[in-house]
């Protein structure tokens, strides 16, 4: 009965640390899926910013435009043109 006692920590350790990983599985996908689609949205600003001046589109490279493109997609890329043509 000694041995059982000195692994139990161990065991309700090992448990806890499933059950925390299945928790957080799909809140992590979230939050990757968004950090991922933020970096694509940063390519993109860069890239109108550095073709965009040809055309007339300056968008700033920043973390809410940013976020806007990666949230929104398409849409929100438009939005920002939107409010850009608008201000």
């Amino acid at each position: 009965m000694d041995a059982l006692s000195a692994y139990m920590p161990w065991i309700m350790g090992g448990v806890a640390a499933v059950i925390a990983v299945a928790l957080l599985c799909g809140p992590l996908k979230w939050l990757g899926r968004i950090v991922a689609r933020t970096a694509l949205g940063v390519v993109v600003l860069f890239l109108v910013s550095k073709i965009g001046g040809l055309i007339g589109i300056h968008l700033g490279v920043n973390l809410i435009n940013a976020l806007c493109i990666g949230v929104l997609g398409a849409p929100g890329f438009g939005l920002l043109l939107l409010f850009n043509w608008m201000l």
